[in-house]
């Protein structure tokens, strides 16, 4: 993991297509601004990680469709 220090307006970039600005600093809370492009999905940790189990129950789910549809 890469630590970096940016102030209120600093910001950095990442693979030349996505900027990441320091907006507000409040107490024990920053708000960031993110540029990407529209192909580039960005979620919050917490919705990413949903996603990725909703997405693994429902191939577990349809695997097992599949499989009791090939053993008749």
């Amino acid at each position: 993991m890469l630590a970096l220090t940016r102030k209120k307006g600093e910001s950095l970039v990442i693979n030349n297509n996505i900027e990441i600005t320091i907006l507000d600093i409040r107490g024990d809370q920053i708000k960031i601004g993110i540029q990407a492009p529209k192909e580039v999905p960005v979620y919050r940790k917490e919705i990413y990680l949903q996603i990725q189990k909703e997405n693994e129950e429902t191939m577990n789910t349809a695997g097992l469709e599949e499989l009791k549809k090939l053993l008749g």
